[in-house]
């Protein structure tokens, strides 16, 4: 598994994430991506980001634009420059 995505609509955010990711390092898989969705408020963005959010998807985000991030986060994990290499 290259990545996990949440979607918080009640303001777990900020407990989730840094759970999720702390969880994914003890079973030595800190190398999952995880990827965040739902109401969260901006001025969360950075704790997010600092906690292991690889990248922050809130209301209106266009579908093939964060489809193209996921996969641009993962590739570069992988070592690969772009996209389609």
């Amino acid at each position: 598994m290259h990545a996990v995505g949440i979607s918080s609509l009640a303001g777990g955010h900020k407990t989730l994430v840094p759970q999720l990711v702390a969880e994914l390092e003890k079973l030595g898989r800190g190398d999952i991506l995880v990827f965040v969705g739902g109401v969260i408020p901006p001025q969360d963005y950075a704790f997010l980001y600092e906690h292991g959010a690889a990248a922050i998807f809130g209301p209106g985000t266009v579908i093939p634009e964060s489809a193209e991030k996921v996969l641009e986060e993962i590739y570069a994990r992988l070592g690969y420059e772009e996209v389609n290499p």
